[in-house]
């Protein structure tokens, strides 16, 4: 029999730090908006509390280096005039990071706040402290019920814990509040057993009940490349994913690090998960993909409308014009896209009406109504952007030579739209009119990015067959047979083993695919961009080839460098002569 060592007594540091004793500053900030990296700092307030007693508090205005907008200044109350005199955030930070030094950082949706800390330090030059950081709204979904409040906005968590101040979107006002909303959650918190800082911080990422009684779920799972579908009792589809492990990646969303609210709530709905073992990872994400736009499961946030897609059309008629459509047709009109929003289509519509006098008006134009003088027309004759042959101005030959450019532009020669759009950047920032010249280069930006994407996917469109192998982890090789841009089929080569017969073998069962008309004829964009991401990467070898596979000699991949350079700080609102934002 073994014998028994003697009996040790835990030391203060097994038991953790108790919470009484640990000292905590609440922080909340102002700003001019909501994101971290094009927005700044308008106001910090922060209150110092230990043992629940408050033992400091900080706060100041900071002059954010930019225009406050006007509704943010309704919602805050903080004017431009207010934060002239204030200081920057290079000489606030210093003073706020001695505050809060060796506390626990809290905030009501820290993330927010942490993340506008974080970029004040990158933007100094400073090193993050990473403090521990307890998020009250957070905290709130765990502790208290929907038949207790409504939601965990801080308006509702003061009133419900009776804050002594109300919270009105100013820093220290709204820090004092999060201050009892905080206390109020700890006492909360004390009936789950947590009594240390150790436990509330893992109190925060312990899986919620049902993520721990649906761990079952993933019994069975192989681990194997693959899609994984979540499905109600109905069987209705909530959620596809993929992994090159199944089994690990399905487990994790019934773990502590599954964060994400939505995931966690259709973990609740869930009734059983579905798996669909696949030859590689290209299949799996090629699966996923036609899967989400298939079943457009209602908890995946991306990929489940690519029929949404917008495309620039020049119009099969007399006196042609650049169009938004939603769909290609095999009606002889020339067609530029997909883009992924119609924002972002109209920018490059305007560089290519910057650089060609086509008409912008939407009436069909035919010659019996320019003779009877029955066409309308329109401001932009008199202003000298338009040659408006709907009065006659412009005889239908010189339009059509026009017509003619923009068919050879959206057909894979750029160097217009590029020539014309540099010039005018080039004009503007000579006479200091840089917000003038940032939208030129969004513009570009816009029209060559949509230019490339449909060049690439029209290349790998007109192949009608291509084979290429990629050596796998296990020593093989992953093998797929693309046809016109979809991928037609996938497997893999045993290490040691020859490959033709593999190869052979694939090609014969691969799916049939049949050409079409556009850059995505038999596969969504995303889809297509996939495999040409897999193409592109370290090992691929190409086994066949049928047709000819390459992009326009003056073609948007040739500048495509350039303006991703020029746009590289979205951010910046001022450009150089070369087009590069202005630090």
């Amino acid at each position: 029999m073994a014998s028994v060592g003697p009996a040790v007594q835990g030391t203060l540091d097994d038991l953790g730090t108790p919470l009484a004793g640990v000292t905590f500053v609440v922080v909340d900030l102002e700003t001019t908006g909501g994101s971290a990296k094009e927005d700044a700092i308008t106001e910090i307030g922060a209150v110092k509390v230990r043992g629940g007693e408050i033992v400091g508090e900080f706060a100041t205005l900071v002059d954010p280096g930019m225009a406050i907008p006007p509704f943010i200044s309704v919602i805050t109350g903080i004017t431009q005039q207010m934060v002239v005199a204030a200081p920057r955030i290079g000489e606030v930070l210093p003073s706020f990071l001695e505050f809060a030094g060796g506390a626990v950082l809290v905030a009501h949706n820290a993330p927010f706040d942490m993340g506008f800390l974080k970029a004040a330090c990158a933007a100094q030059e400073r090193p993050w402290p990473a403090p521990p950081v307890v998020d009250t709204a957070d905290l709130a979904r765990r502790v208290l019920t929907r038949d207790e409040v409504p939601n965990c906005k801080l308006a509702t968590l003061s009133r419900f814990f009776r804050a002594r101040v109300e919270p009105c979107h100013r820093a220290l006002t709204d820090a004092r509040a999060t201050v009892d909303v905080l206390h109020g959650l700890l006492e909360r918190a004390g009936a789950f057993g947590v009594e240390t800082l150790e436990e509330l911080t893992g109190f925060q990422r312990a899986p919620t009940p049902e993520q721990r009684s649906k761990r079952h779920l993933a019994d069975g799972v192989p681990a194997a490349p693959g899609v994984y579908l979540f499905e109600d009792a109905r069987g209705e589809v909530l959620y596809v994913g993929k992994s090159g492990r199944l089994r690990s990646r399905v487990t994790s969303y019934f773990t502590a690090s599954e964060t994400r609210r939505h995931v966690r709530e259709m973990i609740g709905v869930a009734e059983r998960v579905r798996t669909i073992v696949c030859a590689s990872p290209l299949e799996a994400e090629v699966r996923e993909l036609r899967l989400i736009a298939a079943h457009k499961p209602r908890y995946n946030r991306r990929s489940r409308h690519p029929e949404r897609a917008v495309w620039l059309k020049l119009t099969a008629e007399s006196f042609p014009r650049l169009s938004i459509v939603r769909e290609v047709r095999d009606d002889g009109a020339a067609y530029l896209g997909p883009f992924g929003s119609t924002r972002t289509a109209e920018e490059a519509r305007a560089a290519v009406h910057d650089a060609v006098p086509l008409r912008q008006c939407t009436q069909r134009l035919t010659l019996r109504l320019i003779e009877t003088r029955r066409a309308a027309t329109c401001a932009l004759a008199e202003l000298g952007r338009c040659g408006a042959p709907c009065e006659g101005r412009q005889a239908p030959e010189d339009y059509s030579r026009h017509a003619s450019l923009a068919r050879r532009i959206l057909e894979g020669d750029v160097r217009p739209v590029v020539a014309a759009a540099r010039a005018r950047i080039d004009r503007l920032a000579g006479e200091l009119r840089y917000e003038e010249a940032a939208v030129q280069r969004d513009r570009l930006a816009a029209f060559v990015r949509g230019a490339a994407r449909c060049q690439r996917l029209s290349a790998l469109a007109g192949l009608a067959q291509l084979v290429a192998a990629r050596p796998a982890f296990d020593g093989g090789w992953e093998l797929h047979v693309v046809r016109h841009g979809r991928l037609a089929a996938a497997g893999t080569v045993p290490p040691h083993a020859h490959p033709v017969p593999y190869v052979e073998a694939l090609v014969a069962t691969a799916e049939t695919v049949r050409p079409g008309i556009g850059a995505t004829p038999r596969a969504s964009a995303e889809e297509m961009e996939c495999v040409l991401r897999w193409l592109d990467s370290p090992g691929v070898r190409l086994v066949e080839v049928d047709g000819t596979w390459t992009c326009p000699p003056h073609g948007a991949e040739s500048v495509r460098q350039w303006i991703e350079s020029a746009a590289a700080r979205p951010d910046s609102r001022k450009v150089d002569r070369a087009g590069r934002p202005m630090r």
